[in-house]
This record gives C-alpha cells, sequence and structure tokens, in this order.
C-alpha cells in the first residue's frame, strides 16, 4: 500500500463564478459551492482517510467541512496551503487589470514563476510554503490516504513541483476546477498523478457550472 495524497480545490465562490481575481480574499461558498462540497462528502466518506489538511481560508474550510462533519475528523489548517496573493489585482475582473497594470500582467503571463501579480505572490513563493505542507505529510504517513483542502493556484503550483513540470507553467500545463480532485501516489519511484481535475462525482448541474 501506498500513500495517496487527494488534492481537492474548494467549491465555486462567487469570484470564481463571475471571473474576478480572489487569491488573498477571505470569500465564501455560493450556494452552488455548499452543494459542491456535500456532494464530495458523500462520494468520498467511504475511504479510510488519515487525515485532512485544509487551507484556513473560509472557501477551504467550508468545502471540507461535510466529509469532517460526516466522519469527525479534525482539520489540520496549515497556512502554506492558502491561495495565491493577487496583491492589487484582488477583487478586480480580467479586462480592468489588463488595462490598468499591462505591463506587470504581461509579465506574469510570460513567467508567473518569478513575476507577480502587482503586489502579489510569484508561483515560487507559493512552491516554497505549501511543499513544506506535502513534505509533511509524506513523512508521518508512509501509506494511507490524506485529502488536502487547498485553492486553484496553490494546488496547481504543488502538481508541477511533485511532477517535475515548470512551476512558471502552472497555468497552460494544468486545470483544478471548483471542487475538482486529483490524486497523486507516492510509490517507489517517486509521485505518479493517478487523476487530474476530476468532478465525475458531481451531478451533471454543478460540473456545467461556468466560471468554475
Amino acid at each position: 500500500m501506498s500513500l495517496k495524497i487527494y488534492l481537492l480545490r474548494h467549491g465555486e465562490t462567487e469570484y470564481s463564478q463571475r471571473g474576478a481575481y480572489c487569491g488573498a480574499l477571505d470569500a465564501g461558498l455560493t450556494p452552488e459551492g455548499h452543494q459542491m462540497a456535500q456532494t464530495f462528502a458523500d462520494a468520498y466518506r467511504s475511504i479510510p482517510w488519515a487525515d485532512v489538511y485544509v487551507s484556513p481560508m473560509k472557501r477551504a474550510i467550508a468545502t471540507a467541512q461535510p466529509l469532517c462533519d460526516a466522519l469527525c475528523m479534525p482539520m489540520q489548517m496549515r497556512d502554506g496551503l492558502r491561495e495565491i496573493s493577487y496583491g492589487a489585482w484582488e477583487d478586480q475582473e480580467l479586462d480592468y487589470v489588463r488595462q490598468r497594470y499591462e505591463q506587470d500582467y504581461l509579465r506574469w503571463q510570460t513567467d508567473p514563476a518569478w513575476n507577480p501579480p502587482t503586489g502579489g505572490e510569484t508561483a515560487i513563493q507559493i512552491a516554497a510554503r505549501a511543499l513544506p505542507v506535502i513534505t509533511e505529510i509524506e513523512s508521518g504517513y508512509k501509506t494511507g490516504d490524506v485529502l488536502v483542502v487547498s485553492h486553484k493556484a496553490t494546488i496547481r503550483i504543488v502538481l508541477c513541483s511533485l511532477l517535475g513540470i515548470d512551476v512558471g507553467r502552472y497555468r497552460d500545463r494544468i486545470n483544478a476546477p471548483a471542487a475538482s480532485v486529483s490524486i497523486v501516489k507516492f510509490g517507489p519511484y517517486g509521485p505518479m498523478l493517478e487523476v487530474l481535475g476530476d468532478r465525475s462525482y458531481m451531478p451533471g448541474h454543478l460540473r456545467e457550472r461556468a466560471g468554475t
């Protein structure tokens, strides 16, 4: 038996629905986002979870809550799992950011590993705080199933780091829709991606939500 880490992105928020930048903003879930969280709990509660690690942001906690309540499991909060900070772009939509912060936006698009959103974080900085959480899990659990509830950019950067993909390409190589699950198995040759961005456990009306 191997260690498997399930990386779950939080459910839908108002910002993911309308396509605005929300990183450091502590947004809650929409009603549909809460439905996604409950549907995940219903679909995955039979797994013998060893532990649940959660970003301390409201949208991540609310996504983990139904499963943890059903199984009477505590959440292990880790600041390293927080979402990217978008700095001055927070709460703004794409067209505004492109016009108001054109040069910063172009640099970020070209290589977000080293170029942050205006006043925000780089992918390198996110990897530096998120990967120690993965290392902690690897050290604590040689086998078993561990759930990590985090955010779109953070999950994509973690996956790139684990799979040997340049973190500067996280926006081009990996997708993580709202409430999607990606699974990495840790074997004798290192991490292997088994599932990426799966939402097949959801009913169609949730999978088809725009802007997620």
